[in-house]
């Protein structure tokens, strides 16, 4: 999720293009839970600071609906330990400018291992461009 649409528009190049993923994109974090709860996603890569919630909020929402989907989480801003602790619920962290090999060799890793198991607190985070974006697992290597 992305509100910056040069933003969106790279990591949506850059996965379909080149890692070769299956990208779903939307800008709206409430559509992007609703579409959590109804289809199978096996990536959610997201940036903090969204239109009408946070990350923070769209994180802990998406555990409710969707325990299991791994999470990155992208932002331009430096994580301090307040706000790393409240990224439990993200498994990835990504310091924008993101580099092509860094959000290809990410989106890969989560997609390979799906969310880590956890004891008591979850772990978390990476999702970027102005919406959602998911990658599909079995779709790696399909073009558009």
């Amino acid at each position: 999720m992305e509100d910056d649409p040069e933003a969106a528009l790279f990591t949506v190049h850059v996965l379909t293009r080149r890692g070769q993923f299956e990208v779903i994109h939307t800008a709206d974090p409430a559509e992007a839970l609703r579409l959590a709860a109804d289809e199978r996603w096996d990536l959610l890569l997201t940036d903090l600071d969204l239109p009408g919630m946070t990350g923070i909020e769209l994180l802990a929402a998406l555990r409710e609906v969707a325990p299991a989907l791994p999470v990155a989480v992208t932002s331009a801003h430096a994580l301090d330990g307040t706000l790393a602790a409240l990224l439990g619920h993200a498994d990835e962290y990504l310091e924008k400018p993101v580099r092509v090999d860094t959000l290809i060799a990410t989106a890969t890793a989560l997609i390979g291992q799906g969310r880590r198991p956890t004891t008591g607190r979850e772990r978390g985070s990476l999702a970027d461009g102005p919406g959602r974006i998911t990658c599909r697992r079995g779709e790696r290597n399909r073009r558009r």
